[in-house]
């Protein structure tokens, strides 16, 4: 059979537990907090469902949320999107109202901001949440003078790792318009396209840049808890997009679009788990959701969180627990070297992954 054929490129969806079954303990982590979201996800709908929505509106969670990974300490990171025209500057700050359709009163993000938070679940300071978010300005600004940190991440964020809590139909179609803005005109047969795969990469780094810069602007507020995230949390959401698109390397181009709105439909640790597998290094896998896993124990436990929230870079080193979540982030990345250099994926890797 032709290696390249889509055949050898199963859907996502159960990959995490087709892996597990390989596992020791079957992830009881990873279960658990994808349990813990599917219940949020159907409180936070439930709560919502009384909101008189318009049509080309949604509302969206971030974060843990779209990862399908919820701990008792996760925050509410969300957003309305709108699918329709661009909205207008005063509509993209957060807590400012939508700007009214003929005939609709739309709810006031505040509204929305009241049934979703509470306490310790208020979006970040910097004002990428808790905002109305266009969908024509995501697409439109891909890399040109306009496509700010913010738009970059909010972009990023909508096909990595996001879910909807009403309007589900304007989320799918918002996906799907960011993710034909990449492969117009960028895409090849039997390879990965391009224009996507660098823009992703370029948010990575910018992830790891605005780590130091963050550390620089507000101090060490968390630091602990931001350099474990990004050697954790940040490397599964980056390794969830990667691992997709590098695999349309195996597609025809008129395959790349379904293949790619399958993946990104999936949680993050899915499209990681379905990659193992295909490669053929199940083992590598195992050992690194196994450690994912643990770190998700770690984060859940209230007194290990407030521990890392509370280091500063100089006390990180005397900490047991910032030992195990750097333990644990080591295992995590040595199992993705592996499947990037130790598989088939290393020739493909070699060719796009650089240069």
């Amino acid at each position: 059979m032709d290696p390249r054929s889509p055949d050898h490129l199963a859907d996502p969806a159960g990959a995490l537990e087709r892996l597990a079954e390989r596992s020791a303990d079957g992830f009881p982590h990873l279960r658990a907090a994808r349990e813990r979201t599917a219940a949020g996800l159907a409180e936070r709908r439930g709560a919502l469902a009384g909101l008189d929505l318009p049509s080309d509106l949604a509302v969206v969670l971030f974060g843990s949320w779209g990862r399908h990974e919820v701990t008792a300490g996760s925050d509410d990171d969300w957003a309305l999107l709108r699918g329709a025209a661009p909205v207008d500057e005063d509509g993209e700050r957060p807590h400012h109202g939508l700007q009214a359709l003929p005939g609709v009163t739309p709810p006031p993000l505040a509204a929305v901001g009241a049934l979703l938070g509470g306490p310790g679940r208020d979006p970040g300071r910097q004002g990428t949440f808790a905002a109305t978010i266009g969908a024509d300005t995501l697409v439109d600004r891909i890399g040109l003078d306009a496509d700010d940190n913010r738009n970059l991440t909010r972009r990023m964020l909508l096909v990595l790792e996001s879910v909807a809590v009403a309007g589900e139909a304007v989320h799918a179609q918002a996906r799907a318009r960011v993710v034909d803005g990449y492969l117009a005109d960028a895409s090849a047969s039997y390879r990965p396209p391009r224009f996507f795969l660098n823009d992703l990469i370029r948010y990575w780094r910018t992830i790891c840049v605005d780590f130091v810069g963050k550390l620089r602007g507000e101090g060490e507020t968390k630091w602990g808890l931001r350099n474990a995230k990004l050697r954790t949390s940040r490397k599964v959401l980056f390794a969830g997009g990667l691992l997709p698109l590098l695999a349309c390397h195996r597609l025809a181009r008129e395959e790349h679009r379904a293949h790619l709105l399958a993946h990104l439909a999936a949680p993050p640790t899915d499209r990681i788990a379905q990659a193992f597998l295909e490669q053929g290094a199940a083992d590598a896998g195992v050992r690194a959701l196994s450690a994912y896993d643990r770190w998700l124990a770690l984060l859940g436990d209230d007194e290990a969180r407030a521990e890392l929230s509370a280091l500063t870079e100089d006390q990180a080193r005397s900490s047991v627990v910032f030992r195990d979540a750097r333990r644990h982030a080591h295992e995590l990345q040595a199992g993705l070297l592996a499947l990037l250099f130790e598989t088939p994926l290393r020739d493909v890797v070699r060719e796009y992954g650089v240069f």
